[in-house]
């Protein structure tokens, strides 16, 4: 089994695939589509192009989706990095870009899936955009997460193996305040001072966090004022927002759209908002206490279940109140760094594991009462 997964993910790594570059996703999607109908037999997945974007589905059997298999083909790396980073399988480890994140993932949903004896009721979707928020796939994704009793997400597991059960949920804004230029020798006082503005609303940005309850507000990008000597008549600042509960999610939303300016004259524009929800405990709970005693059963290692605050098409998924349980790919680290790497050990127990999970939600997931199979 070990050696037909790494011909998998060794294809899939070779084929690059950045984000930002169409044509290079659709290559991926070719290459993914190859190696998955080598693995699964039966028809070709259907090929799903949002705005130039492909994304891969394969649905099994007639009745409706009981668990969707969630991953993604496009990585963060350039075409070229190959070179630099080539794939490479020594000493119990895997390396080459993308190979984390998340190509042994989609590699190991196609052994998983390929060693059921039934799969009626699976749908395998792998998207071509989730590195930059899924802004093509997020109405796919919520749409067979909607129709699905679970989602199973293929990101990497957690640093040691862990499960990720709570996933923060993210928004991001933009704050632009508008002043009025003024020579800042000759008549400052004429002015009404952008940067001036923007330093006050940076710290009452700050403020709006809370450590106790893990909500992060962090002022990023920030721009203000035209020369030297002229006093600012515009500024702008990139907020990004961290939460683990969507009532959090809320009272930031409404904080920043409420703030007031200081400085007589200035106005202030914010935009953006929710851009993911939280994926919050309860939304995993259950899928997490089956996966223990699967690995249990199986004699692997006993799960442990982390949060954490990057977000993936998980907090999507749990977004629908689909139950959703993340990270069940490969194990290993260096996400998005040079030093991306799998841990060879845990592929057979953890492909296993997932495949135990699949065939169970499979029989025992309920179909989503009040809504129709996107078929």
């Amino acid at each position: 089994m070990l050696d037909a997964l790494l011909a998998d993910v060794r294809a899939l790594v070779e084929c690059e695939s950045p984000s930002t570059d169409l044509a290079a996703v659709a290559r991926s999607a070719e290459v993914v589509a190859r190696v998955g109908a080598a693995r699964l037999g039966g028809p070709p997945p259907e090929r799903i192009v949002v705005a130039g974007r492909t994304h891969l589905r394969w649905r099994f059997g007639p009745g409706p989706s009981r668990v969707l298999v969630l991953g993604h083909h496009d990585t963060v790396w350039p075409v070229g990095t190959l070179e630099r980073i080539p794939y490479d399988v020594s000493g119990g480890v895997l390396r080459g870009p993308g190979c984390l994140d998340m190509k042994t993932g989609v590699a190991m949903a196609f052994q998983a899936i390929s060693g059921l004896p039934g799969r009626d009721g699976i749908t395998l979707l792998v998207t071509g955009d989730e590195e930059l928020g899924s802004p093509t796939s997020r109405q796919l994704v919520e749409s067979e997460a909607q129709a699905a009793g679970a989602a199973l997400v293929l990101e990497a597991a957690a640093d040691g193996g862990g499960l990720k059960t709570e996933r923060k949920g993210v928004s991001r804004y933009e704050l632009v305040v508008t002043g009025r230029a003024a020579h800042a020798g000759l008549a400052p006082e004429r002015g009404i001072n952008a940067t001036v503005e923007l330093a006050h609303q940076v710290l009452r940005i700050a403020a709006l966090g809370d450590t106790g309850l893990g909500t992060t507000v962090t002022p990023t990008l920030s721009r203000a004022g035209t020369s030297a000597n002229t006093v600012p008549a515009g500024g702008s600042v990139a907020v990004d927002v961290r939460v683990r509960s969507a009532a959090e999610q809320d009272r930031v939303d409404d904080a920043m759209r409420r703030l007031p300016a200081v400085l007589p004259g200035a106005v202030l524009a914010v935009t953006g908002g929710p851009n993911r929800p939280p994926m919050e405990a309860a939304a995993s709970a259950a899928l997490f206490a089956r996966a223990q005693e699967l690995a249990g059963t199986l004699g692997l290692p006993p799960l442990v279940g982390t949060a954490v605050g990057g977000a993936s098409d998980g907090n999507l998924t749990a977004g629908t109140g689909t139950p959703t349980l993340d990270g069940l790919g490969a194990v290993g680290g260096g996400a998005h760094a040079d030093d991306e790497h799998v841990l060879l050990d845990f592929l057979p127990g953890r492909t296993a594991l997932l495949s135990s999970l699949i065939a169970e939600l499979r029989s025992a997931a309920p179909v989503r009462p009040g809504t129709t199979d996107p078929r």
